[in-house]
């Protein structure tokens, strides 16, 4: 008994020795000087993100000490971007628009070139990939103008429709090249063959699921 009680009082000298020693940790006096009361008296804020992310460890790792020293930026620096009037990749798209949101060339080659010879190529042969794009060239069924026509307006599987892009005299051209210099029909196409087959909207479905 006499040892149990002796046991008993040690474990509680240990823990009201533990908690005093805790209560001392927390407890300071007021005029001890700290980070966070530095902080407070220069008005230092902590939540600049961006120029932690420009002056701070990430930017330092790769700056060169002339960087270093230079005074802060974004982290996304624009300047060296290109004017939209200077931008290359816009011109190149204006060139082949013609500086509109559409087709403006009745032409029937270029518009091909532009507009299809991505995926069948520029000699109609078609190919394999990712998907399967037939070759127009020395194909019979290029014989039908209608068919063409049709395909253009309406879209067929993975092909787009052009019914939005492409007036009549444009998609009259455009079949045109396709029946003549890819095959060596002699069918003429006229804008007058596109405006039997065009309707106001194109259907909502996939021509083929019919």
């Amino acid at each position: 008994m006499r040892e149990m009680t002796l046991k008993l009082l040690t474990v509680m000298l240990l823990g009201a020795m533990s908690s005093a020693a805790l209560l001392g940790c927390s407890q300071q006096s007021d005029d001890v000087e700290t980070v966070a009361s530095e902080q407070e008296k220069e008005g230092i804020t902590t939540d600049d993100y961006q120029a932690s992310r420009n002056t701070g460890a990430w930017g330092g790792v790769y700056m060169s000490r002339e960087e270093l020293t230079a005074p802060p930026i974004n982290i996304v620096d624009n300047s060296s971007l290109p004017t939209m009037d200077n931008d290359p990749s816009i011109a190149k798209w204006d060139a082949k628009f013609e500086g509109t949101n559409g087709f403006v060339t009745t032409d029937g080659a270029k518009l091909y070139h532009d507009s299809c010879a991505a995926c069948h190529m520029h000699k109609g042969e078609g190919a394999y990939g990712a998907g399967y794009y037939p070759p127009l060239a020395n194909n019979s069924k290029m014989q039908s103008k209608y068919y063409i026509i049709d395909i253009l307006i309406n879209g067929f599987r993975g092909m787009p429709s052009f019914h939005g892009m492409m007036n009549n005299e444009q998609i009259a051209a455009v079949t045109q090249y396709v029946v003549s210099d890819l095959n060596g029909f002699t069918d003429t196409v006229t804008a007058e063959d596109v405006a039997e087959l065009r309707h106001v909207n194109p259907p909502a479905g996939d021509p083929s699921d019919d």
